[in-house]
């Protein structure tokens, strides 16, 4: 073998070794938490410490609040990734497990128990019916060089978690007492990370954000959250509350072939009987003329109250904002420009064609007579669709009513409601930015990956990084606008706290009565008024005169 042959043999060694060590797990130094020992991973590209799959609490009763976090002698290897709560990935596939109750922390490389870091705790969405916080959907390395720290958590999905019939073996809510018990975690331990326990920012997106909205208006969370952001969801979305949670739990039933069942404790001990792939498996089908969000039936609830339970909700979320009883505390609430898009993508040939808006208005709207319903639609299909009908080429126009019913006017609604109740800043914003990073607005397909604006969850694939997506895919200006805006809120409760930049053009200040605004997060940064189009405005109105204003009783 000549000299050259051996030096050229020699590079792809090295070459190959610095690759293959990349594969190869670096250990952190153990960190002291209230459980035990725990040791995470430097991450492979060198630019954080990972510790994952940590359990915060644990599963003791199917339906109830989690049980307090396990504890070892040995030290805990935080290395699992690979944790779900139950759910469906298709029509008879279940993944998950029950004790899932599990949280991943991310921090800065050089990160030691001396600093204090502010802390971001991100709750994942999904409808409360899929998902989890896993670091290939929700990477961290964006938010980590910005000297924070991100947690991100999983908690129990669909009946599991939001099974809500009154009675102290089901009382409600065992999914937002979950994300309860993770914040109560990061108060007690955090610190062993170099974070800091009174700077938490808690922030999420669809299920995620009406998540946040909750624990904003919950007293179970008071104090465990100094800061909130709520992306595209909110406490005061139609679906985001159980209305009638007796009755939605007898159609699951129905659902499993229990036909006469009706009461609590029936309804309790038939799914007792069921393994959790039966409960996860069962459908029940959408009210013919509906649009797909009307599907999200398990989700929080107000809460019966029962001696030896601790409530997180106790009375409707308008009364609760109305009154000004929620947390007080600086918070930034967003939508995207075409929050419809995902959803009306999701209508498929056999129901479009049946879809009406008599037979779409929201839940959370009680319409007194037949008459003024149908007035009602006739309006909203004036607005929306004008001379169109409803099918598979005017979509696009449909789209305008998922995003305005289930996203942007709650959302409007929850800032005028908290603006009239605080003294704390409320920052809101509309991202409409469209690049490379629209992830899920590409997978729809024509029109709507070709159309202009961002629909929902667009905004995420600039704030995490995605596994395989190249890092910053062409879009670094717009990453780091996004990411530097979430990360001043997160350090200082104001996101642009120094004088205007090239990063952000003008300088983004709080929204304030009469004339509440919103920055528009896009190629040109703008601003524009809360109630910017004549659709949101109708549906201000209607919401003014025919809101639900009860809670139906349990055994309705």
């Amino acid at each position: 073998m000549t000299k050259i042959q051996t030096k050229s043999s020699w590079k792809w060694v090295i070459l190959w070794s610095l690759w293959a060590a990349r594969l190869v797990r670096q250990p952190t130094l153990p960190v002291l938490v209230s459980n035990g020992l725990i040791r995470g991973s430097i991450a492979n590209d060198g630019s954080h410490k990972e510790y994952l799959g940590i359990p915060y609490a644990t599963f003791e009763h199917r339906f109830q609040a989690p049980g307090p976090e396990p504890k070892w002698n040995e030290t805990f290897e935080a290395v699992n990734e690979n944790i779900r709560c139950h759910q469906k990935i298709v029509s008879t596939i279940v993944i998950g497990q029950v004790d899932c109750q599990v949280l991943n922390v991310y921090t800065p490389l050089n990160t030691s128990p001396d600093d204090k870091l502010p802390v971001m705790f991100f709750i994942h969405g999904g409808g409360y019916y899929q998902g989890s916080g896993s670091k290939f959907l929700y990477g961290p390395e964006f938010l980590a060089s910005k000297g924070v720290i991100l947690v991100t958590i999983n908690y129990r999905l669909n009946i599991q978690g939001f099974l809500c019939l009154g009675i102290k073996e089901a009382p409600g809510n065992a999914a937002m007492k979950d994300q309860v018990a993770a914040l109560k975690w990061v108060q007690r331990n955090i610190k062993a990370f170099g974070g800091d326990p009174e700077n938490v920012t808690i922030f999420g997106e669809s299920a995620g954000g009406a998540s946040v909205s909750f624990h904003v208006i919950s007293p179970m969370s008071k104090g465990l959250f100094s800061k909130a952001i709520i992306q595209s969801g909110s406490s005061l979305s139609p679906w985001g509350l159980q209305y009638r949670p007796v009755y939605m739990a007898s159609l699951l039933a129905r659902a499993l072939g229990h036909h006469k069942v009706s009461e609590p404790y029936d309804i309790y001990n038939t799914f007792m009987n069921k393994s959790e792939a039966e409960l996860v498996i069962a459908r029940v089908p959408r009210k013919e003329g509906n649009l797909i969000l009307s599907e999200v039936l398990y989700v929080p609830c107000v809460e019966r109250k029962i001696d030896g339970v601790e409530p997180f909700l106790t009375a409707l979320p308008y009364d609760i904002l109305g009154q000004g009883d929620f947390n007080k505390i600086p918070l930034m609430i967003g939508v995207n420009g075409e929050e419809g898009y995902l959803f009306a993508a999701l209508e498929n040939d056999t129901v479009i064609p049946k879809i009406s808006f008599e037979k779409s208005l929201p839940k959370d709207l009680i319409i007194p007579s037949t008459e003024e319903a149908k007035a009602i639609a006739e309006k909203l299909n004036n607005i929306y669709m004008g001379e169109d009908e409803i099918s598979q080429e005017s979509l696009l126009k449909l789209s305008k009513y998922h995003g305005d019913v289930y996203f942007n006017n709650p959302s409007f609604i929850e800032t005028e409601l908290i603006l009239r109740n605080t003294d704390k800043p409320v920052y809101n914003y509309l991202f409409n930015y469209d690049g490379w990073r629209n992830i899920p607005k590409f997978t729809l397909g024509k029109p709507f990956a070709f159309a202009p604006g961002a629909t929902h969850a667009d905004e995420l694939f600039y704030l995490f990084s995605l596994c395989l997506i190249p890092p910053k895919l062409f879009e670094d200006q717009m990453i780091e606008r996004i990411t530097t805006l979430w990360t001043n809120f997160a350090k200082y409760g104001n996101p642009t706290p120094g004088k205007s930049s090239e990063l952000l053009p003008i300088k983004w200040t709080p929204t304030q009565q009469p004339n509440p605004h919103m920055l528009v997060l896009d190629t040109d940064i703008s601003l524009r008024p809360l109630w910017h189009t004549d659709s949101v405005k109708y549906l201000r109105e209607l919401y003014t005169k025919y809101r639900r204003t009860q809670h139906r009783d349990f055994r309705d």
